[in-house]
This record gives structure tokens, sequence and C-alpha cells, in this order.
């Protein structure tokens, strides 16, 4: 999903994620990076893909190649392997290169692949360790009652990954290209509907289902097997939390991202040498004073262009009313461009008046 987009509706208030802004601007690439920080994220994501493609294949080859570690915890971590193998494959290197030039590729269907996959993966390996949980509680507190065969094992696996196809889907449905100029991006064009938000419905269904859900499994499910094992509960909330909180925030709270918010954080982390300089100055929040001052210029304004178009204003009336918007603003402390603006807007109304 190209950050365009979140940048495009934010600003527009009521667009999509896809909304286009003709705006230069908002359009060029906001995201360039020097060289120095492209190879240490080059490096940091090579360290991950490797790690991960490598590691899970060789947890599939054991449990695969030794008919004695075909249990069912361990079909179960098979599955889990997979995803998670998969995912670092076909999805950490192309996050990479979109990061870094900020412009797509791939086509209109590995968009839509890049889109969907990732969701999909994360539920199926997500469940797999509700799975896991709920087979360690049944082996423990049940010792007796008959385990899931191979067979009715493969079929859990097939209903998850069934299940966790059918919650991406919508990501691979409304997932697009567009050229924009310069580059092409991609983003999920969602759908506006009067009676719903289907985006907000959508993400909102996404964390309770593969965060929320299996948290409370396995916290019940290990809390009565093991005390100690509540490590692995903490450590998927704690790992998953600010993913999901992100999401949610952005959906709910999109204010936050604002260009003002950004520019605050990047001066509030401004130590941190990662953190690049944003133009906080520009962007400071004015005095309350300030701002009272502008509005009543701009409601004064507004009753001018009133009474204008009622009665005719003369030149003598236009110009007093000019001089003593120019004192006012002087007195309240506000800069002279300001007061050139005033006069300047009423010069505008003047010449519509008198023609």
């Amino acid at each position: 999903m190209d950050p365009l987009y979140i940048t495009s509706q934010n600003s527009s208030g009521n667009g999509t994620e896809g909304s286009l802004v003709n705006d230069t601007d908002v359009f060029s690439n906001q995201f360039v990076q020097p060289v120095w920080q492209i190879v240490l994220w080059a490096i940091a994501y090579c360290c991950i893909v490797l790690v991960s493609v490598v590691g899970n294949i060789t947890v599939i080859w054991i449990i695969l190649a030794h008919k004695r570690m075909r249990t069912v915890t361990n079909y179960f971590l098979v599955n889990l392997a997979f995803a998670e193998a998969s995912m670092s494959a076909f999805n950490t290197v192309i996050n990479f290169v979109y990061a870094v030039h900020n412009e797509w590729y791939f086509g209109l269907v590995y968009c839509r692949f890049h889109n969907f996959f990732p969701i999909a993966a994360v539920f199926a390996s997500i469940y797999s360790m509700t799975a896991i949980a709920l087979d360690r509680y049944m082996a423990i507190i049940h010792p007796l009652q008959q385990r899931l065969s191979s067979t009715e094992t493969k079929l859990v696996v097939g209903v998850i990954w069934a299940l966790a196809l059918l919650l991406a889907f919508p990501q691979y449905y409304f997932s697009s290209t567009a050229q924009l100029p310069g580059r092409v991006v991609c983003y999920i064009n969602w759908p506006e509907y009067s009676v719903w938000d289907f985006q907000k419905t959508y993400y909102v269904c996404v964390v309770g289902l593969i965060y929320f859900l299996p948290l409370l499994i396995m916290g019940c499910a290990y809390l009565v097997v093991v005390k100690m094992m509540i490590v692995v509960v903490c450590t998927f909330a704690i790992c998953w939390l600010p993913y999901h909180v992100y999401f949610l925030l952005h959906q709910f709270l999109p204010h936050l991202f604002e260009e003002r918010f950004r520019a605050g954080f990047q001066q509030a982390f401004s130590w941190c040498p990662c953190v690049p300089q944003g133009s906080y100055e520009g962007l400071e929040l004015k005095s309350t004073r300030y701002l009272q001052t502008q509005a009543s210029i701009y409601r004064a304004s507004r009753m001018e262009t009133t009474v204008s178009t009622v009665m005719p204003v003369t030149e003598g009336d236009l110009q007093e009313n000019t001089n003593r918007c120019s004192i006012d603003l002087t007195s309240n402390g506000s800069s002279q461009s300001a007061s050139k603006t005033v006069s300047e807007s009423s010069s505008f109304y003047s010449s519509n008046n008198l023609a």
C-alpha cells in the first residue's frame, strides 16, 4: 500500500485511501533517503530474509524427512514455518524495493498478491500457534481423550488457510495501480458506502480475528496448562500490539498523522540520528491570540463581502475600512504581510463593485 494515498486521504478529509489529489507536492516522492540509511535498511532486510527463510525451511525439512517427527503439534509447526518463510520470500524483499524507490515496478497482478498474501500468511501462522496451544491443552487436561489423526490435522490446516484467504480477499479485490507524474504506485482503492465505512469495518475485523481472538484463546489455554507458558502469550501480545494500534489509530484518529504532528514528533526525537530534521518552525502552532485575530479578520471579510453585494461601496468607505483593519491587525501583534493581504482583498472587492 502506497503511503501517498494515506497522505491524500488526510489532506482531503473525505476521500478514500486511493483518492488522487491534484497536487504536485503530494505526488512527488517524499521518502527519499540518504545512501547510508538505504545501506542499513538493506543489511537489516537481508538478515531478516536469510534467517527467516533458512530457519523455517530447516524446520520443515526436519519434520517432513523424519517419520517420528510427524506429530500433530509438528504438523502445525510445519504450517507455521511455511507461512513465515513464504511471507519473507515473497513480500519482504518487494517491501524493501518499494520503500527505497517509492515506485511500483511489478505490475497489477503482483500488486494484488503483495497486498493479499501477508494478511493470509499472518492469519495462518497465528492460528497455527493457536492450534498448538489447544493441542497442548487437550494433551495435558484430557490425556485419555483421542488425539487428532494425521488426516484430521491436515483438514484443520486446510480450514485455517481457507479462512485466511477469505479474510484477505478484500485486500486482493480492491488493490490497484495508478500512474502518477513520474512514477507508478500500488494502493488499495476501498469502496465508499453511504450506510457504513467498509474500510474501518474491515480493519476492525482483521484486528479482532488475528489479534484479540487468538490472544484470548492462547491465554486461556496456556494459563490453565502451565503458568510459565504465559511468556509465549505475552510475547505475542507485545510484538503484535504496535502493528494493530497503528492501523486502528490511522482509521479512527487520522489527525494524529497530519503534517503538524509528524513535524512535532520529529522535533521531539531530533536527538536520534535516524530521524530527519522536520520543518518544525514553519509548522509551529500559533498562539491563541493570533488565532482569534485571524478568525476576526475572516468574519469581517465575509461580512464586508455580503454587504458589498447588497449596496455599492464607495472608494472612500473602502479605504477607511482597510485602514481600520490594518490598525487593528497591527495592534494585535500580527505581521504586516497579513495587513497587506487584507488590503489586497479589499481592493479586489472594490474593483468588482465599481465594475
